[in-house]
């Protein structure tokens, strides 16, 4: 076990058109840095300051509902914590029903207030390896036709794609079957080459984490995959590793793909990774975590383009230490998050 399993933000079990309701409903309440029409349930969100944070505050997104939940019950102090979440950028991880229609919606929104839509396609077959968020497209053929909806869906628009989290990696750590390798590494090629034929899209290949291995052990699969086409890759996609920790590895991994760009998931790294309990699951919803350095282009590396949250906090990682199935809200583990350190 490398720590690599429970990326478990898959958003696959929404309906589809409630993701792209909300994604419309963005277009009429949320303009360069204003905030949302009274009532609405992110009337108080509003876009971070452009030069250091471009991408899209969601003002309509799961923490920020949750956030108007809890004050209209009264329960101003978890409210306040929550909001910590909802008034930063997150990843929005499109579903295989409908992508086009998901990824208009988000860009068209993201585009109206001035920003960049952050978006993340994890449909890849055999996803999970049979894991707490395991399924993806049925075959190579679904899976072209996925990333193609998404294309189109973005269009011209401003979008940053992260690029099937540990899809790579799973190919390198023994989980995915040999019998599907192939077909992987000609899928994510396609998927980077589609996606950067588009005007304004920026897209970084997934190349797992701090934690699992070497970087010796996937450059090379990551040059198969067209690490070399994208504009980078990412590292600690819903992982805990430190900020410190995932510059190095990066870098590392940098200079062996031709000094290639990294992005960094911050969202829940804040304390770095759990040492505790069962190492096989110290990956899912371990406790004692806490948000990380918040969305942001300016870094501490010349290397590291962005700190994002790829992953959504607040988002169970799976149905482990009494937690929801991936990808559903939590609660007290978002409380928890939001509130280290207080």
């Amino acid at each position: 076990m490398y720590g690599s399993k429970g990326v478990g933000a898959f958003a696959g079990r929404r309906a589809s058109a409630a993701v792209l309701g909300a994604a419309l409903l963005m277009t009429a309440c949320s303009s360069g840095d204003g905030g949302g029409p009274d009532g609405a349930a992110g009337a108080e969100i509003t876009q971070q300051p452009k030069g250091a944070n471009p991408f899209w505050v969601n003002p309509e997104g799961t923490a920020a509902r949750q956030m108007a939940g809890l004050e209209k019950d009264g329960k101003k102090a978890e409210a306040e914590r929550i909001r910590r979440i909802a008034e930063q950028p997150v990843a929005e991880w499109i579903s295989p029903e409908n992508p086009e229609e998901q990824a208009r919606g988000f860009t068209e929104a993201a585009d109206k207030a001035g920003r960049t839509a952050l978006l993340v396609l994890y449909n890849i077959p055999h996803r999970d390896c049979g894991q707490y968020s395991q399924g993806g497209a049925a075959d190579g053929d679904a899976y072209r036709a996925f990333v193609d909806g998404v294309a189109k869906g973005i269009g011209d628009r401003a979008a940053t794609v992260i690029l099937e989290p540990d899809a790579v990696l799973h190919l390198v750590d023994g989980c995915t079957p040999e019998q599907f390798h192939e077909e992987r590494y000609d899928v994510l090629s396609g998927a980077v080459a589609k996606l950067k034929s588009l005007k304004n899209t920026t897209v970084y290949l997934d190349a797992g984490n701090a934690g699992w291995g070497n970087p010796d052990q996937i450059h090379e699969p990551l040059t198969w995959a067209g690490v070399d086409q994208a504009d980078g890759f990412s590292v600690n996609v819903s992982n805990y590793y430190s900020t410190e920790d995932s510059i190095a590895y990066g870098k590392q991994l940098s200079a062996k793909v031709g000094d290639k760009p990294f992005v960094i998931d911050t969202s829940r790294n804040g304390n770095g990774p759990y040492t505790g309990g069962d190492a096989d699951e110290r990956w899912c919803n371990p406790p004692g975590r806490a948000l990380g350095e918040t969305p942001t282009t300016r870094t501490a590396d010349p290397l590291v383009d962005a700190y994002l949250w790829v992953k959504r906090p607040g988002e169970s990682d799976g149905e482990c230490k009494g937690g929801p199935k991936a990808g559903e809200w939590w609660e007290e583990y978002a409380l928890d998050l939001a509130g280290a350190g207080d």
